[in-house]
């Protein structure tokens, strides 16, 4: 037996069985070294937009209550810092713990001069009518009308007389690339509704042709043999197959959901979960220059 094994729940000692197993060879291939982090922050680090009016990519956040928004940025925010930083509000409240807009920036740190992109929380996805948030509220993220500190009202929509309300956003104000966050280990108890209300958030999405992304958070929650060694998370039968599930459910491709764990309990940051991390960056960051390319070929 395992260290790690001696912390697991009689529920996840259970699933060692359950979780399927490893893979012969990894599916995805990924350098867990340290010179492969230096490149990551490097290539993070080095890019700008090709867009000389937009100096960050906008990326937002969304997905439903405690499937880990929050946590995603502190956990962002703590490689660039060199140790675990809890800034935005995280917990297991059943209703969303973030009930205004917030636009994080997080400081350059960790060797690295500049920090290209800027992460956008937004109320949590919730089933019910007049709760979490809401479509229109979301399409005006996305075009830039929302500013930093709105708070959410679930039951009406911001108003074009709302203080927060910027009536005339230009590309910086836009959201680039809409990151949808999902809980891995809550991937088959996704309910209809919130599967429509998806459906409904990224068809918004589409028509304005924003690039999306899914993240599926607590990989090493979901598979014991995860947790036993992080480096393990493109071999697991387990993992491939929620991915897999999360690419069907949504109507994403596979090559568009990055797996992570984020920072909860631990107080040193750990190199593994940093390399999962910064690759998730790294895939948003070309996401949004997708958008921007995009752009670019429009006005041709």
């Amino acid at each position: 037996m395992h260290g790690n094994d001696l912390q697991l729940t009689e529920c996840e000692v259970y699933r060692v069985e359950d979780c399927g197993g490893l893979m012969e060879k990894p599916w995805r291939n990924v350098q867990w070294n340290s010179d492969r982090r230096k490149v990551l922050l490097s290539t993070i680090s080095g890019w700008k937009p090709s867009v000389s009016s937009v100096k960050q990519a906008r990326i937002l956040l969304v997905g439903p209550v405690g499937a880990g928004k929050s946590s995603f940025f502190n956990s962002i925010n703590s490689v660039f810092k060199g140790y675990v930083s809890m800034q935005a509000n995280t917990g297991t409240a059943g209703t969303s713990l973030t009930t205004q807009f917030r636009t994080y920036y997080i400081k350059p740190g960790s060797g690295v001069s500049h920090v290209p992109f800027s992460l956008c929380d937004s109320m949590g996805l919730e089933e019910g009518v007049n709760t979490g948030l809401d479509v229109d509220d979301f399409a005006n993220i996305l075009k830039g009308h929302i500013q930093d500190r709105y708070q959410f009202n679930p039951s009406m929509p911001i108003q074009p007389d709302s203080p927060h309300f910027n009536k005339s956003p230009g590309l910086k104000d836009r959201i680039h690339c809409v990151v949808y966050v999902i809980d891995i280990s809550k991937v088959k108890l996704l309910s209809d509704k919130m599967v429509d209300k998806f459906a409904v958030f990224r068809r918004k999405t589409n028509q304005l042709g924003i690039p999306q992304l899914v993240l599926v958070t607590k990989v090493d929650e979901a598979c014991p043999l995860v947790a036993e060694d992080l480096k393990n998370v493109y071999q697991s039968h387990y993992i491939n197959k929620m991915m897999q599930e999360v690419s069907t459910q949504l109507g994403v491709s596979l090559s568009a959901v990055v797996p992570v764990k984020n920072y909860c309990q631990e107080l040193e940051i750990d190199p593994q979960t940093d390399m999962l991390l910064l690759n998730a960056v790294v895939q948003m960051l070309r996401a949004a220059e997708g958008f921007f390319d995009d752009l670019y070929n429009a006005e041709e």
